[in-house]
């Protein structure tokens, strides 16, 4: 709980409360439900642009293996068929989060703000959800690679490369996210309010009946 800042005239004057008007402002914003799903805009398109650029690749890539394992055959075809299975479910699942936000956001159905923050495009669940699927795609591409097959080395190298590059890039920005909150607790913390005693002419007469009081002992 945030307290008004105060303003002390002169020592001896009465104490005028004033509220900030930036203050103000901060509160009624951050009272808005319907602003919490905004809070990070930069974030949020980042996460967003990185969601869409997944769920375009792992589709296309996934559609790609399925198409190339009609004309393959034996051990190549079943493996083709697999992968290309699991970036397509990689692609939807992806897609279906991006999906449940926004009628989650429409319906204004939640009204917990830590809830809105997890559900958020650039929340908790987002770097979560694309960690796992970056994990899958290296699981995918060394299957692929153990296969030791000519036709699959290829493939195997692209989804092992792809699905390293997303992990780090999940990682960085849980770094940089964390720096980043670890700094605004910081300026949180040194823009509180002190409450100083204030002392002025008020005490003044309390000490010279106190000094008058000892002169007559």
């Amino acid at each position: 709980m945030e307290l008004l800042p105060l303003s002390v005239l002169s020592p001896g004057a009465p104490l005028h409360l004033q509220v900030d008007p930036s203050w103000l402002q901060r509160q009624s914003v951050e009272d808005q439900v319907e602003l919490w799903w905004f809070s990070e805009p930069r974030v949020s398109i980042l996460c967003y642009c990185f969601s869409v650029a997944m769920v375009l690749g792992l589709g296309s890539a996934g559609v790609g293996f399925l198409s190339a394992a009609s004309s393959a055959v034996g051990l190549s075809a079943m493996w083709r068929l697999g992968v290309g299975s699991t970036l397509c479910l990689l692609a939807l699942v992806v897609l279906l989060k991006q999906l449940l936000s926004s009628a989650v956001q429409d319906m204004g159905c939640i009204q917990s703000r830590r809830r809105i923050e997890q559900l958020r495009t650039g929340g908790t669940v987002d770097p979560v959800l694309l960690l796992f699927t970056g994990l899958a795609l290296v699981v995918c591409g060394t299957t692929l690679l153990c296969l030791t097959q000519s036709d699959m080395l290829l493939s195997g190298v692209i989804l092992l490369a792809t699905g390293g590059a997303v992990v780090l890039s999940v990682m960085v920005y849980g770094v940089v996210v964390h720096v980043q909150r670890r700094r605004n607790t910081r300026r949180r913390r040194r823009q509180r309010v002190r409450v100083y005693t204030v002392t002025g002419q008020r005490n003044r007469p309390w000490r010279d009946s106190n000094s008058s009081q000892s002169n007559l002992l």
